[in-house]
């Protein structure tokens, strides 16, 4: 593996584990990188609920700080729920700003993929809530009494009818989903990574959880904030790191490039 390419680091989405991204991961390594997927707590299928936001968030900033103090350059690639996660855990552990501080190593890039790049105060939920589509929440999530949630259809909402993979993979996917603690929807991040770290966002046209419309309205802020962002496009659903995988490896290795 060349030694000048950084590290890259998974934030996986609600609902997924590591074992959803073995796809993209080993296309990933196949193009000679390191990649870390560490797993969230609050998909920990605990009842009731032993983790959220909080915990995902004190979770990933130390999994990621280990790294940079060991003096690696990072590429963060957040899927979904995952950039609420990167966004509230990453902030202050940039290259640049370390490099300033005479610290080797740190996070050079964020790559929100249809993930949720909000600004301090913001929620997934919030942003449902800005598009005035709250009652549409009880329609595509099954809420348990202890805010335990599942998809309710997930082959559709996450996959696509149209992802041209055969019953087996999407089967094999789906099956490695579990339950969430949902009441990280409603979670406010509190620290924006993103202020300072150079950024991209990998849109899916036909996303049907954060739908076109929420990742270009969450990308229009960021630019609003004066961030520069990067942009590229899928023509695919969700979970591009099945549907799209390749695509998703070319965009890295132009980001990385």
């Amino acid at each position: 593996m060349a030694t000048s390419k950084p590290t890259l680091v998974i934030i996986h989405g609600a609902w997924h584990t590591p074992a959803n991204y073995s796809s993209l991961t080993t296309a990933l390594e196949a193009a000679g990188y390191e990649v870390d997927v560490p797993r969230l707590p609050s998909m920990n299928e605990a009842r009731p609920p032993t983790a959220d936001l909080g915990t995902d968030t004190d979770h990933v900033r130390s999994y990621v700080e280990k790294l940079v103090n060991d003096g690696k350059a990072v590429v963060v690639i957040m899927h979904s729920y995952g950039g609420q996660v990167g966004t509230n855990a990453l902030h202050g552990l940039g290259l640049q700003e370390r490099a300033k501080a005479a610290k080797a190593g740190g996070v050079s890039h964020l790559i929100y993929m249809c993930a949720f790049a909000l600004p301090e105060g913001g929620s997934m939920v919030g942003k449902v809530k800005e598009f005035g589509h709250e009652d549409l929440i009880p329609l595509a999530f099954d809420f348990a009494d202890d805010m335990t949630v599942l998809i309710r259809d997930p082959k559709t909402l996450l996959i696509g009818a149209d992802s041209g993979l055969g019953d087996d993979e999407v089967e094999s996917y789906l099956h490695k989903l579990v339950r969430w603690n949902g009441a990280a929807m409603y979670q406010e991040v509190s620290q924006c990574a993103w202020r300072t770290i150079p950024v991209s966002y990998i849109y899916t046209s036909q996303d049907m959880i954060v739908p076109l419309d929420y990742q270009k309205s969450m990308v229009e802020e960021l630019q609003k904030q004066g961030r520069e962002v990067q942009t590229y496009q899928l023509e695919t659903s969700h979970c591009p790191n099945l549907t799209a995988t390749a695509d998703v490896v070319d965009i890295v290795n132009k980001v990385v490039g």
